[in-house]
């Protein structure tokens, strides 16, 4: 194994090799490489979050509302869009390179000296699972009082799971993505989202579909969770104003509450109302009504439905639900104007899918397609013809990010609006290209 660097690049570098040279390791070693680091933020209160869509919303709603309160929190989210650091935030603040760093040499001084049980298979922690362990390090260090998870894929063999005792579990609106690992229907990816609960733990889920409720009402009996789930009906009165989105929420300790969230997409008032249902039941006198209202006003997340330019929105909606949410947000805003929409997707996504029901929505009077960087992208011949199975309509193709950016927002109106969407690493790198211009 190498030495480990000492600047912040190179542990970034090393960390973005990982994928490279190791593979899955067992839930059972990811919890004994957390013990051998000393098990750091296991005391800590922990509210793990799990679903398709919307977890780190959630996260970030969570985290708002506890600092709103003065509570310290540390939150820990993937993927990141332009910085590796933005995985590991502290009371809102992303950490600095010298604390990743810290965190870096912890565990590869972990590394160094491994149990027998770990040595002798050879262990190294998964990219993800380095991540994951770095955070808990970091959280230990700064002493919050909180610890903010969200799954990286599914839940039951996530590293996040590695944690002895949680506060709270949290599942977000269930949809299809990573079939190939989490089943086929919405109640095998129920059933491995649910794998986060614990005994005696309440858990937070929306009941709005009948096929993931009945999955995770079943495993809260089997594992004898507690649960607390919003009904259908608990969201009321939804006004959309131009950049925010009012509406009331029946919460079990305080009757209805008027909310205010500071965005337009509507999906992010269900993601507000677990959140606020979820802090509800901590029962944490330091959260208040008023106290929940502002800490969900104010929060704000990157990459959904976020204004980057007068007019200009990237959101990253990279499945089937993910899409849909996004359509039903856009067709519930007037434009007078054009609609243009800047497309890409990652070649492991159903992407034809996707193309389906942007084409066959309507609402742009322009469809541009580009293909992204790395070796996920999906090349473009393949996106341009996944768009020309459903439509005779225009399209502009472009080989490069830059060139497709640049000439929408170049040639746009002052009353049209563009649309970037696709992926979350589409964003990033319309942000990443945004610092360079």
């Amino acid at each position: 194994m190498e030495e480990y660097m000492d600047t912040y690049g190179a542990a970034e570098s090393y960390i973005s090799a990982v994928p490279k040279f190791t593979s899955k390791n067992s839930c059972e070693d990811t919890k004994r490489f957390l013990a051998h680091l000393g098990s750091p933020s296991q005391d800590r209160k922990i509210l793990h979050v799990a679903g398709t869509n919307g977890k780190g919303s959630v996260c970030a709603y969570l985290c708002s509302v506890l600092q709103k309160a003065g509570i310290s929190c540390g939150m820990f989210t993937s993927p990141h869009l332009v910085s590796m650091r933005e995985r590991f935030r502290i009371n809102g603040n992303i950490v600095s390179e010298e604390k990743f760093l810290w965190a870096f040499q912890k565990v590869m001084e972990g590394l160094k000296n491994l149990p027998k049980p770990l040595a002798e298979t050879g262990y190294h922690p998964t990219f993800f699972e380095f991540l994951f362990f770095m955070a808990m390090l970091l959280f230990e260090e700064a002493g919050v009082e909180y610890v903010v998870l969200e799954t990286g894929l599914g839940g039951r063999l996530d590293a996040t799971n590695a944690v002895k005792r949680k506060e709270m579990c949290i599942i977000t609106s269930i949809g299809y993505d990573h079939t190939e690992y989490l089943g086929e229907t919405l109640g095998k990816i129920a059933w491995e989202k649910a794998g986060i609960l614990q005994k005696d733990v309440p858990v937070v889920w929306f009941k709005k579909q009948e096929e993931v409720t009945r999955t995770i009402e079943s495993c809260i009996r089997k594992i004898g969770a507690k649960s607390c789930p919003l009904e259908k009906d608990a969201i009321k009165e939804i006004k959309i104003g131009n950049k925010t989105i009012d509406f009331s929420l029946h919460l079990l300790y305080y009757d209805y509450i008027g909310f205010t969230v500071s965005t337009f997409a509507l999906y992010q008032a269900e993601n507000a109302s677990l959140a606020a249902q979820a802090l509800a039941l901590l029962q944490d006198e330091r959260i208040t009504a008023a106290i929940l209202r502002e800490g969900i006003r104010e929060a704000s997340w990157e990459g959904r439905m976020e204004e980057i330019l007068p007019s200009v929105y990237v959101d990253g909606a990279h499945n089937t639900d993910g899409i849909g949410a996004f359509l039903e947000t856009v067709s519930a805003r007037p434009c007078e104007g054009k609609r243009i929409l800047l497309y890409s997707s990652v070649r492991d996504k159903n992407y034809r899918a996707a193309a389906a029901e942007l084409v066959q929505a309507g609402l742009f009077d322009r469809i541009c397609l580009v293909q992204m960087q790395g070796e996920r992208a999906l090349p473009l011949t393949e996106l341009v013809d996944s768009f020309r199975q459903y439509t005779g309509f225009d399209m502009a193709a472009y080989d490069t990010l830059e060139r497709a950016f640049i000439e929408q927002i170049t040639q746009k109106e002052d009353r049209d609006e563009v649309y970037v969407v696709g992926s979350l690493y589409l964003v990033g790198e319309v942000k990443a290209l945004l610092r360079r211009l």
